[in-house]
């Protein structure tokens, strides 16, 4: 039996991490190229890249434009792992998880509206126009909405919370991509514009401002995802339960 894309995309995560686990990757340390890995894994380089989008939205890897693909050899961030255990363990809502990202995020967008240099300016500006770009490609553009969200996170200048933003932005990645197929056309460029604003408002510095657009992207976040999560097949159905635990 064939291997399903999503089959392979996971077999590429796997193998890199095991890597890591073995200690055959190191901080700092370049992944093979994606000829080399498609040729290891028996896999097309398009999957290969799918896998490293995703495992460079976990935080597992970086890219570097015109270098590679490394482990990253900064400052220890916190991995996803605890918490991932406790939501396996405790079943974390998705009303939850959005409202530990709005407490975390909305004050990191204004902390980087007073705070973020040129450097990080620009950081966040290239994701913007990722996004964009990758409107046609659900997928795509969930890694450079995670990339974005970690980005002002690290121009608030607080690296616990640029901590915390990036281990659970690592779930919600995990979660969100199972549905980010099914994002509309219309969704994915409100979402878009919305990040864009957020951006302008970093840029010239209005805090304020940007604290509100992030806490109004995180609202509509959660509906485009309940969206996804319950199709429109299947809308009557939720709604007539919903009623009955209201009942």
């Amino acid at each position: 039996m064939t291997k399903s894309r999503t089959d392979s995309t996971e077999h590429v995560i796997s193998h890199v991490r095991e890597l890591i686990a073995r200690g055959e990757l190191r901080p700092g340390d370049r992944l093979p190229a994606e000829r080399d890995l498609a040729l290891q894994l028996s896999v097309s380089r398009p999957t290969i890249r799918a896998g490293l989008r995703a495992l460079s939205a976990m935080g597992v890897i970086q890219s570097r434009h015109g270098s590679g693909t490394f482990i990253p050899d900064g400052p220890p961030t916190l991995g996803s792992e605890p918490l991932r255990f406790l939501a396996a363990l405790h079943g974390f809502s998705r009303e939850e998880m959005y409202e530990a990202r709005r407490v975390l995020e909305v004050s990191s967008a204004g902390l980087a509206a007073d705070r973020a240099t040129a450097e990080h300016v620009a950081a966040i500006a290239e994701e913007v126009a990722s996004l964009f770009a990758s409107i046609d490609d659900p997928q795509e553009f969930l890694v450079h909405d995670i990339r974005f969200h970690r980005a002002v996170a690290a121009a608030s200048g607080n690296q616990i919370l640029a901590s915390l933003v990036e281990m659970v932005s690592a779930l919600y990645y995990e979660r969100r991509r199972e549905t980010a197929t099914r994002a509309t056309d219309r969704n994915l460029r409100d979402a878009a514009d919305l990040h864009r604003s957020i951006y302008q408002c970093i840029r010239s510095h209005d805090g304020e401002r940007a604290r509100t657009l992030m806490n109004q992207h995180l609202l509509h976040s959660a509906a485009y995802q309940a969206e996804e999560e319950h199709p429109r097949s299947q809308a009557p159905a939720a709604a007539k339960n919903s009623r009955k635990r209201r009942t």
